[in-house]
């Protein structure tokens, strides 16, 4: 059984990386997105478990310092943290895995492992995401400036990134998003261990 793929899916708040991530779930076979651990309040319709573990700071930290979170960041004031046991047992059974972090959480993913996949989703124009911040209705006003000031400092480090989907149009979005998932499961290395005994068979052919 071949290894599962890590990929790492970062935006600033608001550019619609969870809407994304969750069609793309719904569409993929073998794909499957890590439940982190946080210590900010739910949101309205998030259910524990399911969107995250909702935890307090001190059960957080005695996570964290026992060295069992993959990443870990400090982000808006909250925490947020990845099971490093969860994350592996899906890879070894041939589960491809979606950590949707921020560009801390990616740098510290990618010391670790640096085969994973790394996308960046931007939206089409910073005009167009404190729109979506408004539309959203969860933040006032003083909170939705702050959350465009570390926006800017998100897409600051797009570069990073492997791949960059545009998030113009929902759709469009979401088909860029399944491409690159596939377009990773027909690499060579990919491909060699899926599909060991047909690389076999035909290197014995004459």
């Amino acid at each position: 059984m071949s290894k599962g793929t890590l990929f790492i899916v970062t935006a600033p708040s608001g550019a619609g990386k969870t809407s994304l991530v969750k069609a793309l779930i719904e569409r993929e076979e073998q794909l499957c997105v890590s439940v982190s651990h946080t210590t900010r309040a739910s949101r309205p319709g998030e259910i524990d478990g399911v969107n995250y573990h909702f935890i307090d700071e001190p059960a957080f930290m005695k996570i964290l310092l026992a060295g069992n979170f993959f990443e870990s960041a400090l982000v808006y004031g909250n925490h947020y943290g990845t099971s490093q046991l969860w994350v592996n047992e899906q890879l070894e059974a041939g589960l491809n895995v979606i950590l949707e972090i921020d560009w801390q959480g990616a740098v510290q993913v990618r010391n670790l492992e640096p085969n994973a996949c790394t996308i960046f989703i931007l939206p089409p124009s910073l005009e167009t995401l404190k729109t979506r911040l408004q539309n959203r209705a969860q933040d006032d006003t003083e909170t939705i400036e702050r959350r465009m000031s570390e926006a800017v400092a998100e897409i600051s480090h797009v570069a990073e990134a492997d791949f960059v989907v545009i998030n113009d149009d929902f759709h469009t979005a979401l088909e860029d998003l399944s491409s690159i998932i596939r377009s990773q499961q027909l690499t060579m290395k990919y491909q060699k261990t899926n599909q060991a005994a047909l690389f076999t068979s035909l290197a014995l052919r004459k």
